[in-house]
């Protein structure tokens, strides 16, 4: 369920008219709904209940301010992937101390400020990157908090580009590597083991795969426990996917996985977890709208020419995502539909939302939204072709305000430095003597 609706024919998000925030802010924009953010964080919360467990929404997904701020005074965490995304955190007024720092790619600096500032828990994906943190903790006369991120090597049956949980993906340590790992994080001075963590991909529709690699999980904090090494937390990872058409069957409700974790974890309920969802808790909380610039017909197919682009919007070009595209003005039943293709301004042939969507016809300068676009929208927009990525507007009730304005040419452009060379090559020079 989400807060964008239609009222006597116009698309409202919770009690602000779509058209009125396009009328002030200008097209494309992405707008959220708070209403919608604090319900799906409310679902994880009632579908864990009576588990100790830490929800820390994957910064990822969505890193606006705005919409950290408010699912920070929820009582939310933060799963971040960079220093960049911790500093977000702690500046939504997310402390340290519910800060899980996860990626393949942590350097030096990276641990170094999560240590100086307090954080949570380290997921570590490598030896090397176990062997380098023991170092680091140990210059700052510090113990750094370690999960590993264990690869169970489990088909978690979603698209290639974010699957995470399989052995040729990147993630991960090897699960048969895992016991031999964590003896040697045991006895590091500079490390204190705290937890086990498995994240096998994003947009699973299916429990199936995380009942098998929850399985695998409780098998490895059985193993290592037996070997004296105790497992205190439990990261269950993050991943549940989100209906981004009305004509699927819907994926697997936040309930149901809270169930399926009691099962596989029965008799360890006196544990810490924590979960680390995204895409479930911000793709439907927010929409992408945008004008149509022309109505073209070529070769006998219609395109919708919008001002939104890839560089806005990059999913369908990435992954041939799939995103509801409907008019801000609601259509009558009885209106005639049409087949478009969707796309963009951009001088690329993938800057293309849809391919022959079927749809209520659209004219010139129409307003259109894209649903489901409150994750992996925004926070994966460019400036390619020198294009000012949409801004973002959050919504509460009947207010909004704009929670990252747009760029004007002059920020872009001002963020490039022409070298001085330059002017002294242009320097005009005395006439040569030829004579």
């Amino acid at each position: 369920m989400d807060h964008f609706l239609y009222r006597n024919g116009a698309l409202y998000a919770e009690d602000v008219a779509v058209a009125e925030i396009a009328e002030a802010v200008g097209t494309p924009f992405y707008c959220y709904s708070t209403a919608t953010l604090e319900r799906h964080y409310r679902l994880f919360d009632e579908a864990l209940e009576g588990l100790d467990c830490l929800i820390c929404y994957a910064v990822k997904a969505n890193s606006n301010l705005a919409v950290l701020k408010t699912l920070g005074r929820l009582g939310s965490g933060a799963d971040v992937v960079s220093e960049g995304e911790f500093r977000r955190a702690l500046a939504a007024g997310i402390p340290g101390e519910r800060v899980i720092f996860s990626g393949v790619g942590k350097t030096r600096q990276e641990l170094e400020f999560a240590l100086n500032n307090d954080v949570r828990q380290i997921n570590v994906e490598s030896e090397p990157e176990l062997e380098l943190l023991n170092e680091v903790a140990l210059s700052l006369n510090a113990v750094a908090p370690v999960s590993m991120r264990v690869n169970p090597d489990v088909d978690a049956k979603t698209h290639e580009k974010i699957s995470t949980g399989k052995a040729e993906n990147k993630f991960g340590i090897a699960y048969e590597d895992a016991p031999r790992l964590y003896r040697k994080a045991a006895e590091m001075q500079g490390i204190r083991v705290v937890g086990v963590d498995m994240h096998i991909g994003s947009q699973l529709t299916d429990l199936e795969p995380y009942e098998q690699a929850y399985s695998l999980m409780r098998d490895l904090i059985e193993r290592l426990e037996a070997d004296g090494i105790p497992i205190p937390r439990i990261d269950l990872g993050g991943g549940l996917g989100v209906p981004y058409t009305r004509d699927n069957q819907p994926p697997p409700l936040p309930f149901d996985y809270g169930a399926m974790v009691r099962r596989v974890f029965a008799g360890m309920h006196d544990r810490e977890f924590e979960i680390e969802p995204g895409r479930l808790i911000a793709a439907n909380a927010g929409i992408l709208v945008a004008k149509t610039v022309y109505v073209k017909e070529n070769a006998g197919r219609q395109f919708l020419i919008l001002d939104a682009a890839m560089n806005d919007l990059v999913r369908p070009a990435l992954y041939d995502a799939w995103h509801d595209i409907d008019p801000v003005n609601e259509a009558s039943a009885n209106d005639t539909k049409q087949t478009y293709d969707v796309v963009g301004p951009i001088c690329e042939s993938g800057d293309t939302f849809a391919k022959q969507r079927l749809m209520p016809k659209i004219e010139q300068n129409d307003l259109v939204f894209f649903r489901s676009a409150g994750a992996y929208g925004a926070v994966m927009a460019s400036e390619y072709n020198t294009r000012p990525p949409a801004p973002e507007v959050i919504v509460s009730k009947d207010r909004f305000v704009i929670a990252r304005p747009r760029l004007t040419y002059d920020d872009m452009l001002g963020k490039d430095c022409i070298p001085e060379w330059f002017e002294e090559d242009e320097t005009p020079q005395p006439p040569t003597d030829t004579a």
